[in-house]
This record gives structure tokens, sequence and C-alpha cells, in this order.
């Protein structure tokens, strides 16, 4: 079997991870590096984990194979600081429950002997889990999870490449501002967000951002997650009626939402998503037709391939394996899985403190990524502070750069109705 059929081999076994015979059978063609990766395969985010599955077997065949990108970890096939060590990726599914979660991570650590974490897409279990990492002294790499308050806690092993939801939401407002100095008319916004930290925090960022910029929050709606009904909470949004609507939600409540306005005849002028639920495919097969016009904030733009042409090889792959292009979720994960594989091939080891420090150390240009970031590198929080964030705009077939001006490819259209 040679190398390719193993990776695929193990790709297809469950998705707990790689143990016993399989496990072993596969560690006979190459040394390896085993990192944890955690994220909900199951439920109502099941999706989400499903994608995340891809973009990191898509991040491991760049790392353990040779690919002439300009990308860290692309070049060499393996770990060239570890004698050409393949990543072997070891799954548990926390169910989006942060005590699963803590568990699991803890499972992984002292059972699976991995050398690093990543996950965990919602922001309260990659609280718990980080947290675990820390005890134990093994890094977390914070893949796709924003909330601000994760990195307030400043744990040594804690790091986190993509923005966080303080850098999306002033990308938001910068961009209300400049519509404004075009005339456009916003002068109100609606915050509606869910109960857990994600939605929490998104919501604090974001309205201290209209006080400060001075804008009027006409409704300001907390909800209950994965909640059977959002009736109540629509009527309140369609009686404000905001210049903006700004919702702060995960995959299922977002289709509930989008759903429940049309039933109650609620059209917002505009929307502007904090990704999450509004950034998943699953979402626009079910209510894409209602969400022509939708604006989301994203770490990810595909139209940057034309500048960079080694990111429309790398979505090739991944849409290979998915079906569906990288999007704000699926691309940080793949990111973030490579450059914690760079760290963990300059540190030479797979000790989680030598590890930690080649993570403190990294110093990536944002042209060997697939991102529009200017930069990778971690401040003392383990936030990447040069992570810059793009608007999206979906045209009803796809998603377009509407924002920062330097690397849109199209005007916004708004109201969104217009």
């Amino acid at each position: 079997m040679n190398r390719r059929e193993l990776l695929l081999a193990a790709s297809a076994l469950p998705l707990v991870g790689l143990t016993g015979a399989a496990s072993r059978a596969f560690a006979q063609g190459a040394p390896e590096v085993v990192i944890g990766v955690l994220y909900a395969m199951s439920g109502p985010s099941a999706q989400v984990g499903i994608d995340a599955r891809h973009a990191f077997e898509t991040a491991a065949e760049i790392i353990n194979g040779s690919f002439d990108f300009d990308m860290p970890t692309a070049k060499a096939a393996g770990l060239a600081g570890l004698g050409g060590a393949k990543v072997r990726l070891v799954y548990a599914d926390h169910q989006a429950d942060p005590q699963k979660g803590r568990a699991e991570a803890e499972r992984l650590i002292t059972q699976d002997k991995v050398a690093a974490l990543i996950g965990c897409y919602q922001s309260a279990v990659s609280s718990t889990v980080s947290a675990v990492a820390e005890r134990y002294g093994v890094p977390f790499l914070c893949a796709d999870s924003s909330s601000p308050s994760l990195q307030r806690k400043k744990l040594k092993f804690f790091f986190r490449p993509a923005a966080q939801d303080e850098m999306f939401s002033a990308a938001m407002f910068d961009f209300f501002d400049d519509q404004k100095k075009k005339g456009k008319k916003i002068d109100s916004v609606g915050l509606f967000y869910e109960d857990t930290i994600f939605g929490v925090d998104s919501s604090n960022v974001q309205r201290k951002l209209a006080n400060e910029r001075g804008y009027k929050i006409a409704a300001d709606i907390k909800y209950k997650s994965n909640s059977p009904s959002l009736s109540a909470e629509v009527q309140q949004l369609k009686s404000a009626d905001p210049d903006v609507l700004m919702p702060s939600t995960y995959t299922t409540d977002a289709i509930l939402l989008v759903k429940t306005m049309a039933e109650l005849g609620y059209k917002p002028k505009n929307l502007v998503a904090q990704a999450s639920g509004f950034s998943e495919q699953v979402t626009f097969d079910a209510v894409g037709d209602k969400l022509v016009g939708a604006i989301s904030r994203a770490s990810f733009s595909l139209d940057l391939a034309a500048k960079r042409p080694f990111i429309g090889k790398v979505n090739e792959m991944y849409k290979a394996r998915s079906s569906r292009d990288l999007n704000d979720n699926s691309s940080r994960e793949l990111m973030g899985l490579v450059i914690l594989a760079d760290a963990i091939d300059r540190a030479k080891s797979t000790d989680g403190t030598k590890i930690r420090d080649a993570l403190v150390a990294t110093d990536i240009p944002g042209t060997r990524t697939i991102m529009p970031w200017a930069r990778v590198h971690f401040n003392d929080e383990g936030q990447n502070p040069d992570a810059s964030p793009v608007l999206l705009q979906y045209t009803g077939s796809k998603f377009v750069t509407i924002f920062p001006g330097d690397v849109a490819i199209a005007a916004p259209i708004w109201p969104m109705n217009g």
C-alpha cells in the first residue's frame, strides 16, 4: 500500500479516531505526529464537523505530501524537522457539549498521547478544551471559535491564527461607516444573538461599537440556542425594523430564523451576519432563495485565487472531498492545521513546551496562506492581530468579496433587496 492509499484508508476509519491494529499498521509506514481534532460529529452541528473533517484531511494531504504551493510544510513530504514524519489525525466527537469536549480532550491527551489539539467551532467548547490543554501543557490551536473571551484568559498554550469577533465586528462597522459616507442610509442596527459564549461575546462587541459610532440599537434580542421557535423574537425584529439586522447564530438557528422571518412577512432591509450559520452551505441549500444580498463577515475569499493561484488548487482538493468550496469555517480549519504543523516542524519535537515555543515564534507572511491575512504571528494572548477580515455578499449563486476595497471584486448591493 502506498502513502496515498494509507492516508485514504486512515480517513475511512471511524470518526472517534484511529486505534488498535489500524493505528499500528499506519504507524509502520512512517513516523507520525498525532494531533487530536475535536468537533461535533453528531447532533445539530454534525455538518460543521463533517466539513471540518474534510478540511483537516485536505490539510493533512498537503502536509504529508509534496506540492508546488508556497505554503508552510507544502513542498516537503511530511515534517522535515522530524525526519519526514507524517501527521495523523485522531477525531473526537464533542457533540457541541462543553463538558463532553472537556472529557474528550483529556482522553485524547492521556490515552491517545496527542502532541497538540485543534478545534472546536463552538466557543463554549473551545473554552473548556483550552483549559484542559493548559493543565496538561499541550498546545491548543483554536481554528475557528471567535469569541474574544477565549484569549482573555492569557493561557500559555492557546493560539488563534484567525480573527476574533472584536476584529470581525470592527470590519462590519467600518463597512457601515464607508456606506454612510457614500450616502447610504444606515442609522440603526438590530442585534440578534444566541445565549452561549459566542452570541453573548459578539453582541457585547457590537453593542459597544454601535454606541461608539453613533448607530441606534433598534433591537437587542438574546434567544435560547437551539430554540424550537423564534416567532416571538422575529415579531420583535419586525416591529423594530432596524436598517441592519446583525445575527450571531449557529446553523440550525440561522435556518429557523430565516424561515420564521418569511412566515411572518419580515424582510430585513439589510442583513450582516457574524458568519457561523450564515456561512454554511447547508443554510443556503435550505433557505438561500431568501438570503440573496445577505452579507457575512469572513476570514476567506475565494476571489483571492486570481492573485494567488494555489488558493484555487487547494480549494479544488477540498472540493474533491466535500463537493463544496472552502468557506469561512473550513478555510480557517485547513489553515490552522498547516500553521500548527509548521510549528511542530520547526520545533523538531512533539514535546508540548517546544511546540508552544515554536508557535510563539511563528511569523508567516499572509501571502503564504490561503487567507486575506496580512501576517500570521501571535501576541501575548495567543491571538494573531493581523488576521484581516473581509465581508462577502451572497448573490444567489455564490459569495463575492465587497469589503475592504483593496480586495473587493464587486460593489455592495445596498439595501440587500435593491
